[in-house]
């Protein structure tokens, strides 16, 4: 066997055991570029009305709150934005939503807040605290829409008013759609999408502070390029292994290919609005949202979109026997609950419970992690 075939048998083996396990598509992308063509081109086409009533599901749950209510008077709500791992939502919907952020829109404020959120958080599923020690990315897998927003809700006593379940070919529809995305790296990296490592046979190459990048693929020949489309933009948002910062640097990539997005579709937000871009959504995208809830979005929240805001919760990694974690402290936890309800006008409170759902110290202290006896929140008046 060549290198060619060596390179090319890997790269099957590689992706069919994981399963692009990093599905990191940036929901919050998605949403966004929706909301822009419901405002700006009044989304008014019955082609689209259409593309988006087949992206809607319930939640299958009572919300916190009175969500249509909510965006009704205008007030600032939240969406729990969740990226698959698995292929189009038709054929398998039930994977780990390994990119987890919740996204807050405050119209009043101009102000729209994403919150990373680690995806090896550990917690103990509501409903499924039998299964604890878990990572936070398994509350959809194990339930649930409604599993994930409960499990999300009862960490940090926040209202998750929808939610949008987006799948990995999302991010690259958009970014090929908007006619590709220019952004600076944070750091040089090499990265083979099919091996997840700085493999030959078809290697992207950023570097720090640049836009300009290269791929060489399996001919050996290199290409330069100053803008990325949906593949390159793909494999810059996934790199993990090689990133100092882990997880959180990629979160960050992450976050400027989204603002990129963002930015260029409300440029020009008609230019997403194709058979091929409509199809590929109706495929890649499931969420509470109505189109009678985006009309009125995109009337009156259009301008919180001028200014977003990205923060990420921090956690401490552990080695359990069932695998590495990250236990979020008891403060960490206080100052994401202040941030998400300062963003949505919401009065301060303590935080929800340490690990989610309810599971006894002594059940946590077993496994070797704090209690929540050992942990103290910090409780801040809104602004």
């Amino acid at each position: 066997m060549n290198m060619t075939e060596q390179n090319r048998s890997e790269r099957l083996r590689v992706s069919k055991r994981r399963n692009i396990r990093w599905g990191r598509v940036i929901g919050t992308g998605i949403v966004v570029v929706l909301l822009a063509l419901v405002g700006v081109v009044g989304f008014a086409s019955m082609r689209a009305k259409t593309v988006v009533d087949k992206t809607y599901q319930d939640a299958g749950m009572k919300k916190s709150r009175d969500v249509s209510a909510t965006i009704r008077d205008g007030k600032p709500f939240s969406v729990l934005l969740m990226g698959t791992d698995t292929g189009e939502l038709g054929r398998n919907d039930k994977g780990r939503t390994d990119s987890l952020m919740i996204m807050t829109i405050n119209p009043q404020k101009e102000e729209t807040t994403i919150m990373s959120i680690p995806r090896d958080t550990l917690v103990a599923v509501p409903g499924y605290e039998d299964t604890f020690p878990q990572k936070i990315n398994a509350a959809y897998e194990l339930g649930s829409a409604k599993t994930a927003i409960k499990t999300v809700q009862d960490w940090l006593n926040i209202p998750i008013d929808y939610y949008a379940l987006v799948n990995m070919g999302g991010l690259e529809q958009i970014v090929d759609e908007i006619g590709g995305v220019k952004v600076k790296s944070p750091l040089t990296f090499d990265y083979n999408p099919d091996t997840a490592h700085a493999t030959p046979g078809n290697l992207y190459s950023f570097v720090k502070d640049s836009s300009t990048f290269t791929h060489t693929g399996e001919d050996g020949k290199t290409k330069t390029y100053t803008e990325m489309d949906g593949k390159a933009a793909l494999a810059f948002s996934r790199m993990r292994y090689d990133d100092p910062r882990g997880d959180y640097g990629r979160q960050q990539r992450q976050r400027l290919v989204l603002e990129t997005v963002v930015d260029k579709a409300k440029a020009n937000p008609t230019k997403l609005l194709t058979d091929g871009f409509m199809t590929s959504l109706s495929k890649s995208v499931k969420t509470d949202l109505t189109f009678g809830d985006m009309t009125t979005i995109g009337t009156k929240y259009l301008n919180a979109t001028k200014n977003i805001k990205s923060d990420y919760i921090q956690g401490q990694g552990y080695d359990l026997a069932s695998g590495s974690t990250e236990v979020v402290s008891r403060q960490e936890e206080q100052r994401a609950t202040n941030v998400l309800r300062r963003s949505l006008n919401l009065d301060a409170a303590e935080t929800g419970n340490l690990y989610a759902g309810k599971i006894s110290d002594e059940d946590v202290a077993a496994i070797g992690v704090p209690t929540m006896a050992a942990s103290t929140g910090t409780v801040t008046q809104a602004q």
